[in-house]
């Protein structure tokens, strides 16, 4: 089950309102006179590999991104007839049948079924989720191959480039809309991996999992939440980007898990005290008991300020540096007690499930 997301963070599930329509951005000129895109044969070239994803579990649980909100007693309404806990969206990637989507589209589901544009549905099983990124990989079997779209690069995407957004808003099935990047690498407070990239792009509940392209129909984004104050579209919504997606997906795909590095302590980043200015690192809040850290001699208090000879300035990227580590592997960890500086080799842990 999904944390809810802070400040009126909405993870994109479905549900129906009576809201006005978002549409692509026409043919025209820009301030620049520079031709506006014509998003029509993109659309036709990618839509066939976007799906519909539907799934039932059990009914009258409503899902805690959706409590407090308009949605809350459609859900209940629906539920209760349908055993539905909800739809979103995917794409194909392989043409043996492998789909991308949410991890928190599929929930405690019991059972999941893949929608494609010609109506075709088909069952699907799960390959593997990852809570930490969102990201789940599904298999469906289809007698013919199915049509796929491939990841770009999300790095290559500047402030300000087209996107085009596909899925399978409110259960209505393929839609698309249209905008562009409005910021990226977007923290929003649901865990140490958030990178979103930002567009204006319409994303409404049951767009989550859907892709977001770029001109080229690359896939440069998983769209996974939106910022409302009603749960549908403001022109604010977030997308996983595809740099961080593709490796999770592969791993999905290799072993159907994500394994992590893990040293096992509580950090925050380093609040200087008055005439301390200049001084950086990450502040160790905890230790766990036999953990890689515990047996390395790292202490409550320590402040770390290098990885590997890398300096480090926030506790996101000490996470992030040691979760893309293999367990296994040894880094190299420079600390300061007591004012002297140490350093120690640590050998990694694989990350627990129930880690932050």
């Amino acid at each position: 089950m999904t944390t809810p997301l802070p400040r009126r963070f909405f993870l994109a599930l479905p549900a129906v309102m009576m809201l006005p329509g978002a549409g692509c951005a026409q043919r025209g000129l820009s301030a620049s006179g520079s031709p506006l895109p014509d998003f029509a044969d993109l659309a036709e070239r990618v839509l066939p590999a976007v799906v519909n994803i539907a799934v039932q579990g059990e009914p009258g649980t409503v899902p805690p991104e959706l409590r407090g909100t308009p949605f809350e007693r459609y859900f209940r309404d629906r539920r209760g007839r349908q055993q539905m806990s909800g739809a979103g969206s995917g794409f194909i990637i392989d043409p043996t049948g492998l789909v991308v989507t949410n991890n928190h589209v599929l929930g405690s589901s019991t059972r999941v079924v893949v929608g494609l544009q010609d109506g075709t549905q088909l069952p699907a099983r799960v390959v593997g989720t990852d809570d930490l990124t969102d990201l789940a990989l599904l298999k469906v079997e289809a007698s013919v191959a199915l049509p796929t779209v491939g990841f770009g690069s999300s790095s290559a995407m500047r402030v300000g480039a087209w996107v085009l957004a596909a899925g399978n808003p409110f259960g209505l099935g393929g839609s698309v809309t249209s905008g562009i990047v409005s910021a990226r690498g977007r923290d929003i407070g649901t865990g140490p991996f958030d990178d979103f990239l930002q567009t204006d792009a319409a994303i409404n509940p049951g767009n989550s999992g859907g892709p977001l392209f770029n001109l080229a129909g690359e896939v440069i984004g998983i769209n996974t939440a939106i910022y409302s104050p009603s749960g549908a579209s403001a022109g604010v919504g977030f997308a996983t980007p595809s740099d961080l997606a593709r490796n999770v997906i592969e791993q999905l795909r290799r072993d159907g898990r994500v394994d992590r590095g893990w040293l096992g302590v509580a950090v925050q980043d380093l609040v200087p005290e008055p005439g301390q200015r200049g001084r950086r690192g990450v502040l160790v809040q905890g230790v766990e008991r036999n953990s890689p850290a515990a047996r390395a001699g790292l202490r409550q208090g320590d402040l770390v300020t290098a990885l590997n000879g890398e300096t480090l300035d926030t506790s996101r990227a000490l996470i992030r540096s040691v979760a893309g580590t293999a367990p296994g592997q040894s880094v190299r960890l420079t600390y300061q007690r007591d004012g002297r500086s140490q350093e120690v080799s640590v050998q990694v842990a694989r990350r627990p499930a129930a880690a932050n």
